[in-house]
């Protein structure tokens, strides 16, 4: 891949694409009421490949889509060409893929969503935000993980979120409303200077047009999504729902159901509103940076 491709890689996204080709594969079986298994015998698969690709977890051979289409009776040429496009744009690596060494498969997952949603809603507990870190912010917290990591893979994986980060200045770049506890602004990662270049990068981050940042004080107490961090990402693509990432320690979980997103839905505006107001984070922020103290 080139540096060029790389500056504009992150525009990219073969996961939601995958997404969005299972689910017209998936309406154009049911509406033949053609069973997954029907189905997977035509491909030489079972029924449960058939699930795989119609929820976009898996990627597309060109021939079995083909032959899926043909079960389905979509005969058009132009509409055949289209699907079949779309599965060769499908299986294109994401500008991820170069980092595919040092990331777990769950969460190359959730870098193609990423890279991919109009708006990201994020409550975090415990972290400043990726997409808001700051290169030596991101490196103390990768050391916490990963203490034993040489530093070729330390620059990687700081570079892995410099990346990331190329979303939020994109032409068509997401909205970011992200929520932070106020604990996570007085967690001394890295160190006092570390901090507070932290929390000057925040005030610049809030200035942007497309990111909303929220604190929510101590004095707020308990609140409704005290259980832990979660992100909800939105699409531009109508077809697509919302989707809930809830990150564990050696996994994450992806929701979709409408339920399940409803009440994480629920939750972000509780803390949205236990937070202050965003035209009072540069003032929180500037406070905090004064209590940090001068670094000596």
């Amino acid at each position: 891949m080139s540096a060029g491709s790389q500056e504009e890689a992150p525009g990219s996204g073969p996961t939601v694409l995958r997404i969005l080709l299972g689910a017209q594969l998936r309406r154009l079986r049911e509406a033949k009421a053609i069973t997954r298994e029907d189905a997977g015998w035509e491909i030489r698969a079972s029924g449960s490949k058939i699930s795989r690709m119609e929820l976009g977890r898996v990627s597309f051979k060109e021939r079995d889509v083909a032959d899926l289409l043909t079960l389905y009776g979509v005969n058009d040429h132009d509409e055949r060409e289209a699907l079949l496009v779309l599965a060769r744009q499908a299986n294109n690596p994401g500008w991820w893929q170069q980092f595919s060494d040092i990331l777990p498969g769950w969460f190359q997952s959730y870098l193609g969503l990423e890279a991919a949603a109009s708006l990201l809603r994020t409550y975090e507990v415990q972290f400043v935000p990726g997409l808001l870190q700051t290169p030596d912010y991101a490196r103390a917290v990768i050391m916490l993980g990963h203490a034993g990591v040489t530093p070729e893979e330390m620059n990687r994986r700081v570079e892995l979120r410099r990346q990331r980060q190329q979303i939020l200045d994109r032409p068509d770049a997401p909205q970011l409303w992200a929520v932070i506890d106020e604990a996570v602004l007085r967690r001394p990662i890295g160190g006092i200077d570390v901090m507070r270049a932290q929390i000057e990068f925040l005030i610049e981050a809030a200035k942007k047009p497309n990111v909303r940042l929220q604190i929510i004080p101590f004095h707020a107490g308990g609140h409704a999504a005290a259980g832990g961090p979660f992100a909800i990402l939105r699409f531009p693509e109508p077809e697509l729902p919302d989707v809930v990432y809830v990150e564990q320690l050696t996994s994450a979980i992806y929701l979709d159901k409408r339920e399940d997103v409803d009440q994480y839905a629920m939750a972000m505006e509780r803390v949205c509103i236990d937070a202050e107001p965003p035209n009072h984070t540069p003032e929180i922020l500037g406070k905090l940076l004064h209590e940090v103290g001068r670094p000596a």
